[in-house]
């Protein structure tokens, strides 16, 4: 029997999760979280063999609760569980620990022997979207630089940003200049758009 923790903040959506891995004999949900910054606790409390981590959630995001998983309970194995097929989010779903990547409207059967899969310690990917990433390279932004476009996105304003970042207006104007250099665009709010689409920044950044 394969031990399952559900992390999805959407409700509806995760008892619909949690009633159709019941119908697997061979799986197990024995906890389910609607917030990110409850999956580790919940985790070591329950032990889980594999983790589904949905990407977008309050109090902390999937990726980030995968790397908090994957230092405290290596054990676990998880699956990254998403509404987005995003290049970005597959490279960071795999540095964060994650062996498994699965869009939500992947067929149920699908995401059930994704689990079986990651349990037995392989790797699952959908082939489309390993190749997008493969060709996308690697986040060419530096953190800071993420940080930044990340609060420029959301239509902060150079001294907000500054505040928030703790840098001098100069210092961000500085990374936001290389950020929309690197990624080829025209202005701010341009690569604030194409970055979020590839998934470099923080998985909450929506435009």
């Amino acid at each position: 029997m394969t031990r399952v923790l559900l992390a999805e903040d959407q409700a509806m959506v995760r008892g619909a999760l949690a009633a159709l891995l019941a119908l697997e004999a061979d799986l197990e949900v024995v906890a389910e979280v609607g917030r990110g910054d409850e999956v580790l606790a919940r985790a070591l409390e329950t032990r889980p063999d594999v983790a589904l981590l949905d990407i977008e959630m309050p109090g902390l995001d999937g990726l980030s609760a995968a790397s908090q998983l994957r230092a405290a309970l290596p054990s676990c194995r998880m699956v990254i569980l998403t509404t987005f097929g995003r290049p970005g989010y597959l490279r960071r779903a795999m540095e964060a620990g994650a062996t498994g990547f699965v869009l939500k409207d992947a067929p149920a059967a699908e995401l059930a022997d994704a689990i079986r899969r990651v349990a037995r310690g392989q790797r699952v990917v959908d082939p489309a979207l390993a190749v997008a990433a493969l060709s996308e390279g690697a986040n060419p932004l530096s953190e800071r630089e993420r940080e930044a476009l990340t609060l420029a996105a959301t239509s902060g304003t150079i001294a907000d940003i500054a505040a928030t970042l703790g840098l001098s207006e100069g210092t961000v104007r500085n990374h936001l200049s290389a950020a929309i250099q690197k990624v080829g665009a025209r202005n701010r709010a341009e690569a604030a758009r194409i970055a979020a689409e590839k998934g470099w920044l923080a998985p909450e950044t929506e435009l």
